[in-house]
């Protein structure tokens, strides 16, 4: 018997979901600061359609997670992403080396 890749995804995204939720537990999502950003000196790029094929490295306190998620906004140095988890959706900001594109 073959297994069912969509039933598969299913249940990676629900991994990744109770993983995030976990790590919430641990703490507030760290994002970077407007100081750390320079949004003063760098241009901002904000995407109409979050470009959706992102893997990314967040941090809820001292635990870290890696996951899909959804790059919103950008500058040369610095990612705005977001994601979801349950019925809840986070975003913050992170250095730009955190998100790589597509499946990794």
């Amino acid at each position: 018997m073959g297994t069912s890749k969509r039933l598969a995804d299913h249940y990676n995204m629900r991994s990744q979901h109770q993983a995030i939720l976990t790590a919430a537990r641990a703490g507030p999502l760290q994002s970077l600061t407007d100081r750390e950003l320079a949004l003063r000196e760098q241009p901002i790029t904000i995407y109409p359609q979050p470009y959706s094929a992102v893997r990314a490295w967040v941090r809820f306190g001292p635990e870290a997670v890696r996951f899909d998620a959804k790059l919103a906004r950008s500058t040369p140095l610095a990612a705005g992403i977001e994601f979801r988890a349950g019925d809840q959706t986070f975003r913050c900001r992170v250095w730009g080396n955190a998100v790589t594109a597509g499946e990794s």
